[in-house]
């Protein structure tokens, strides 16, 4: 159980680095569309195009970057969204039982069926080298790529969940110190 613990820790630390990384895409995200924004306005003052599909596709990708990579770290933190009629109630083994039923029947079939279904449009979008049809478009092929790496991430951080949750059931971990595993980050 040791090595399983410390597993789950790595799967914590790296979440947490990606969710660092996701917060500064964040950043970049609003300056790119601050940036194009004001470029399309100058573009009308002027009467030219200064504004370019680029701009807004790399928005777009910078949106679903953050989307897809900060589920892990907001599952991680235990900040993702919640129905707290009961839980809340509950003792630590009853919360440690239900996160482990949600975490087997739910989170993890979830993201391999995610993994499996998505991964024949991912090959396929890598084979043809797909491209944005519109002009001054970006590749789409990379993106795509990440879709699998999102569900590989949430899926990693489910087994590092669920590791804690047997731990906290076999008394080997205390709700409290499982919680002060997940350290604070401000991004």
């Amino acid at each position: 159980m040791r090595f399983l613990l410390w597993l789950a820790r790595a799967i914590d630390r790296l979440n947490e680095r990606i969710g660092r990384f996701v917060g500064w895409l964040t950043l970049a995200m609003v300056l790119i569309g601050t940036y194009n924004t004001v470029l399309r306005y100058l573009g009308g003052y002027f009467d030219r195009q200064l504004s370019s599909n680029s701009y807004i596709e790399l928005q777009w990708y910078l949106f679903s970057l953050i989307f897809l990579l900060g589920a892990s770290y907001t599952l991680q933190r235990n900040a993702h969204v919640r129905v707290d009629v009961l839980y809340g109630r509950l003792s630590d083994r009853g919360r440690a039982w239900i996160d482990l039923a949600g975490t087997l029947l739910l989170l993890l079939p979830f993201t391999v069926f995610a993994l499996v279904m998505s991964y024949p449009s991912v090959r396929n979008s890598w084979k043809v080298r797909e491209v944005s049809p519109d002009p001054d478009g970006l590749l789409r092929y990379p993106i795509k790529a990440v879709v699998l790496v999102a569900f590989a991430l949430l899926a990693m951080q489910g087994l590092s969940l669920l590791i804690r949750q047997v731990a906290i059931l076999r008394g080997l971990e205390s709700a409290d110190v499982a919680d002060e595993a997940r350290p604070e980050v401000l991004l």
